[in-house]
């Protein structure tokens, strides 16, 4: 079964505890200190407004107001049922969301429009990323790089978002590593239990090839009655170690430019379950 399935409907409520505004809150730090974005004067301003037409380029100044809208814009990788999306939205910044799960799209355009926002969504897999115009930040959040299997398919990713960078943007991308998968959730089994829902996530971890299987076991409740539908999904996750990381941002063509423990925020260490990296777009001609 394709991952995020029927997991997608049950995703929010086992997430609910997730700090989306403290990582908005550290993305927003970061974005200050290294890229170019800012947050837009109106919250959920189409996106594609002012870029698209043939009037957009007749004169300078429309120009000008178009390159300005690009640096501005945010364009976020994996961005599931659109929970931190909506989150930077709400910070009056201009943002797309992409992910492959047309179930986890149809969870977030639904919560965006209770919001009151204009948010694109983009059914893409990160793989074969392909945006209208470029974007001053690019984010992913919430280990979406981990579903990342191989080397080329990471270094394949990192060089479509240099390509999709506006001028001196940066990419802005959390992972777990190594340590994480190997040595603290693999072969571990995790339940919980809600009123409405419950699931069993059982890790298998390969040391061999570095990737953790999770098999999900959900039971979510039916309509009134107290019938419960058990459906199950398969996700694989790589562990990679920061020094890989850096490896690949640097033969992507990107600019390595810092990192950061995802807890404490300071320099990572042996012991970091989740880094944080940020990547400058260096020149299209870098790309190879």
């Amino acid at each position: 079964m394709d991952a995020y399935t029927d997991f997608a409907n049950v995703y929010d409520t086992f997430m609910d505890e997730t700090p989306y505004e403290v990582w908005g809150d550290f993305v927003v730090e970061l974005i200050n200190k290294y890229g170019v974005t800012k947050p837009t004067k109106s919250v959920g301003k189409d996106a594609g407004s002012g870029t698209t037409g043939d009037e957009a380029y007749n004169t300078e100044e429309n120009t000008e107001e178009a390159l300005e809208e690009e640096k501005n814009l945010i364009a976020e990788l994996g961005c599931g049922t659109g929970s931190f999306t909506i989150n930077m939205a709400k910070r009056g910044y201009d943002i797309i969301g992409i992910d492959m799960s047309s179930d986890m799209l149809d969870i977030a355009r639904k919560k965006t429009q209770a919001e009151g926002l204009d948010i694109m969504y983009l059914e893409q897999d990160m793989r074969e990323l392909d945006l209208y115009c470029t974007a001053g930040t690019i984010l992913s959040v919430c280990d979406s790089i981990n579903y990342l299997l191989a080397d080329d398919d990471v270094i394949e990713t990192f060089k479509l978002v240099n390509n999709f960078l506006f001028p001196k943007g940066v990419f802005i991308f959390d992972f777990n590593t190594l340590h994480k998968y190997r040595d603290v959730i693999g072969d571990v089994t995790i339940a919980e239990n809600r009123e409405d829902c419950s699931f069993i996530w059982e890790n298998y971890y390969n040391e061999d090839e570095h990737i953790n299987e999770y098999d999900l076991t959900i039971f979510a409740k039916c309509g009134e009655e107290d019938v419960f539908k058990r459906s199950v999904e398969t996700h694989y996750q790589r562990g990679y170690t920061l020094d890989e990381m850096k490896a690949f941002v640097e033969k992507a063509g990107l600019k390595f430019l810092a990192c950061y423990d995802a807890d404490t925020h300071e320099t990572p260490t042996e012991e970091s379950e989740r880094i944080y990296i940020v990547a400058g777009e260096c020149g299209k001609e870098a790309v190879q």
